[in-house]
């Protein structure tokens, strides 16, 4: 059984059509990327599965359990989390503090536990943060702060984490930081959803790839099969784009 399935799912905004009959499945212990021109709906489709917002019709569940109504407070609760592209801690607080914010937020049973200290050292070590516990967040780098976004999300305890361009900005030190960050939440037992727009980091990271385009799915497989796609490499690429190119090489 998948751990994530999505049937049909349709959003329209007003009369723009958003998504277009989206279906596919997450399975557990997975890295499933998802790329696709600027405009293609991908934030919109992680909004639907956070539950920002509701599809205008069609389905999601996880665990076998429709969710599709559920606000986003009561699907991080069941076990999805999401980083944003545009990364915003409280930046008055410290980086630690913020790490706090997440674990209470998903896990209210917790407040006033010692337990609590170790998750957050925890989770800064994980993040490569724990020099940087009582630095105000606000004078993070933009790594710092992308990686304080991964280690919010997880102090939820998600079963699904979902990441939205979460390596796009770095360099190429920073973006292999953050990879090898993903491999270790996936070995953790996390099944990672990630938007991307580093081929690179997609085609080194993921199991298999979706692929939109205006609102569709046009593809998806294995890294290999979509970097070869004549569709997608057009789609994506444009129709000078080339393997090499969507292979990131």
């Amino acid at each position: 059984m998948s751990l994530l399935e999505v049937k049909a799912v349709t959003k329209f905004f007003g009369g723009l059509r958003a998504l277009y009959d989206i279906s596919f499945s997450l399975e557990q212990g997975e890295i499933l990327g998802l790329i696709g021109p600027n405009g293609a709906g991908k934030t919109t489709l992680f909004n639907i599965i956070a539950g920002t917002f509701p599809p205008s019709s069609g389905s999601v569940k996880l665990d076998n359990e429709e969710i599709t109504s559920e606000g986003s407070r009561q699907i991080c609760h069941k076990g999805i989390s999401r980083t944003y592209q545009l990364v915003r801690p409280f930046s008055s607080l410290t980086v630690y503090e913020n790490v706090l914010v997440g674990i209470y937020f998903g896990n209210p049973e917790m407040q006033g536990t010692r337990s609590v200290d170790d998750e957050g050292t925890e989770l800064l070590r994980l993040t490569g943060l724990l020099q940087k516990a009582n630095t105000p967040a606000k004078n993070l780098t933009l790594v710092g702060r992308k990686q304080l976004e991964i280690a919010r999300a997880m102090a939820t305890r998600p079963k699904i984490l979902l990441l939205d361009e979460a390596i796009s900005g770095l360099n190429p030190a920073e973006t292999e930081t953050v990879m090898n960050l993903i491999r270790e939440i996936r070995d953790r037992g996390v099944t990672v959803f990630m938007i991307e727009h580093i081929m690179k980091a997609v085609m080194g990271l993921s199991d298999r790839i979706l692929v939109l385009n205006f609102g569709e799915l046009i593809a998806q497989g294995a890294p290999d099969q979509i970097s070869k796609n004549k569709a997608v490499i057009e789609a994506y690429l444009g129709t000078e784009g080339s393997t090499e190119q969507a292979q990131g090489q």
